[in-house]
């Protein structure tokens, strides 16, 4: 007596395997263009007139106001501080004969009701991009090229900042509850750690 055999589980197999090679295409095809048109760095404009100037021993610090949205939008084709982040703007010269090293270096923000504003690495800051716009099924030479692109406007705090050297980038802070940053006054960057402290008023 022969045993009829039920095609349903390898039918079931089949539509599995059919469903997972759909997605592997729609990730590869569909979402292969760029995550953010970011502007080339190479196009940064200059520091504006409302740049924030302070000085110590050894150091010059200029500040910027942070990015409106839409000047995040102009930039990382991304809003930022509708994401809860403010983008800063530094340049700083080292007025010292010697190299200055700024991994040592400490900063912070803080804002009118003393709250502490987190400073994101380029990592956490671009995970959080991701997040606010909900961007979870992607290419993941996307995802690098976004990256790369991204992390090319921070400023390098690794390596040491020759005597007469100037050098400028992005700090990004995140608010205390990831709220919004519109609205937010009185906003204070600290530099610590340093051979001495620096304080700019942002906004």
């Amino acid at each position: 007596m022969s045993r009829s055999t039920n095609p349903e589980p390898t039918r079931a197999r089949q539509l599995l395997i059919s469903a997972v090679v759909l997605l592997n295409a729609i990730l590869t095809v569909g979402c292969a263009g760029p995550l953010f048109r970011v502007k080339p760095v190479v196009e940064l404009p200059p520091l504006g007139n409302n740049v924030k100037t302070a000085t110590a021993e050894g150091l010059t610090l200029n500040v910027a106001p942070p990015l409106t949205d839409e000047e995040s939008q102009e930039l990382f084709e991304a809003n930022l501080p509708l994401s809860g982040i403010a983008p800063v703007r530094l340049e700083i010269l080292n007025t010292n004969q010697i190299a200055l090293e700024l991994k040592k270096a400490r900063f912070s923000v803080h804002d009118s009701e003393g709250r502490d504003w987190k400073l994101l690495s380029l990592k956490q800051t671009i995970s959080r991009i991701m997040k606010a716009n909900n961007i979870y099924a992607y290419n993941p030479r996307s995802r690098k090229q976004f990256e790369a692109e991204f992390r090319a406007y921070g400023l390098d705090l690794k390596t040491p900042l020759a005597a007469s050297e100037r050098r400028q980038g992005f700090l990004f802070f995140q608010t205390p509850n990831k709220d919004p940053v519109t609205g937010s006054k009185g906003l204070v960057l600290q530099v610590e750690k340093l051979q001495q402290p620096v304080q700019v008023v942002l906004n």
